[in-house]
């Protein structure tokens, strides 16, 4: 249960044999610890229900407990208040000892940057890239409350944003923080980046980031971003990804009283777009089954998906939109003349725009010369990490940092 602590009396108020007081652990609401039932009425303390602080610390490693904080703060589209998170996030530098830094190019729209400075801070320096934001939920879908970070009796922890991609955040302050316990000093520096947005195409977030002096000014030489979960004995390793566009194809055609046969109708137009795009759709399918490992080869090629057809009642106009990632060994431009020559097939009256039209952003070279890949490609090898490089069937923020540099 999440339940708000409300103290009245100006005295600090300990839990169950923690040194701490409560307005230190706590605040005013009670986020880290929500299996308590927290009751405070004249000095008087009382708690009911739920595990117990010992318990807690007896059974759960204080990173996860901190990563089931970070999941139960309600960063989701739409309308993302982002206030929680950079809260959150503030105290973990604090406790890292590390300097934050927030951005703000838009309004409520935060940029954070944690820093764990190195030796040689006038090096090239390495970014590890997240985002708050996580996707939309339906709450009649889920079993478990998506925002409460539930632990089963196996250590499965529920909520959204677990995989993508709080973990990977918390894992970045949790290794930061197993260093810091050994004694280790890096000679670069490391920058850790939360961003705004990702989840709708970081148009406020990191695409207007990377064009800003302050993200010039961390003098980044690599970057590491988001991956997927893979339940074979291999990392995924993304390399390069595909572009997003949305394309939205207009069939104007003659309105009319439902009771006639009209001619040159947009039903009749619309029939031809999607035969053809649904043809070539299944052309691209074909050729992902082709590949020896296809589950791994949807980045290869392109594909594109029917998600919306918009009318009016008597419909003179009808318009498709389809989500189309384009593979990166696409021609651009041959891509979209081939859909122009649909449209103009499709007969007058019937035209094609972009809502978003993403450029090929390049890949990352994984032979050659390229220093960083050696030594992580390196690194990996030595720990006996097997890895699979592949081409991101998605897009992340990753891509504007691969056309800044």
């Amino acid at each position: 249960m999440f339940l708000k602590l409300s103290i009245t009396a100006t005295k600090n108020f300990f839990i169950d044999g923690s040194n701490e007081p409560t307005d230190n652990l706590l605040g005013n609401t009670a986020p880290q610890y929500p299996m308590f039932t927290v009751q405070c009425e004249d000095y008087q303390c009382s708690f009911t229900g739920g595990e117990t602080m010992a318990a807690l610390k007896e059974t759960e490693d204080g990173a996860v407990t901190r990563f089931r904080e970070y999941l139960r703060i309600p960063s989701v589209h739409p309308d993302v208040n982002y206030d929680e998170c950079v809260s959150f996030l503030t105290r973990q530098a604090s406790s890292l000892g590390l300097p934050i830094q927030v951005h703000q190019l838009v309004k409520n729209k935060p940029i954070v940057v944690i820093t764990w400075e190195g030796t040689n801070p006038t090096l090239p320096t390495i970014l590890l890239n997240s985002h708050m934001d996580v996707v939309p939920v339906y709450r009649e879908k889920w079993t478990k409350d998506p925002f409460n970070a539930e632990k089963d009796e196996h250590g499965n922890i529920y909520g959204r944003g677990s995989q993508d991609m709080k973990c990977v955040g918390i894992q970045y302050l949790e290794a930061i923080r197993k260093l810091q316990k050994e004694g280790v000093k890096l000679r670069r520096t490391v920058h850790i980046s939360f961003m705004p947005d990702e989840e709708i195409g970081g148009k406020d977030g990191m695409r207007k980031f990377v064009n800003t002096s302050d993200f010039f000014e961390l003098n980044i030489g690599v970057s590491l971003d988001e991956g997927v979960a893979n339940p074979m004995e291999e990392l995924l390793l993304f390399y390069a990804e595909r572009s997003s566009w949305s394309v939205e194809v207009h069939c104007s055609g003659t309105p009319g009283h439902g009771t006639l046969f009209h001619e040159d109708t947009s039903g009749e137009k619309l029939q031809i777009i999607l035969d053809r795009f649904m043809t070539y759709r299944q052309q691209q399918k074909d050729i992902m089954e082709t590949k020896p490992h296809p589950i791994f080869s949807l980045g290869e090629v392109t594909s594109l998906n029917l998600t919306q057809m918009k009318s009016t009642l008597v419909p003179p106009d009808l318009v498709l939109v389809f989500d189309v990632r384009v593979a990166i060994d696409q021609d651009h431009q041959e891509l979209e003349e081939l859909m122009q020559s649909w449209c103009l097939e499709a007969g007058p009256g019937v035209t094609l725009t972009f809502a978003q039209k993403d450029p090929n952003f390049g890949i990352t070279e994984l032979e050659g010369n390229n220093p960083w890949w050696a030594a992580f490609k390196g690194a990996c090898n030595e720990m006996e990490v097997n890895l699979r490089p592949m081409i991101c069937p998605g897009v992340t923020d990753a891509r504007y940092i691969r056309q800044a540099s």
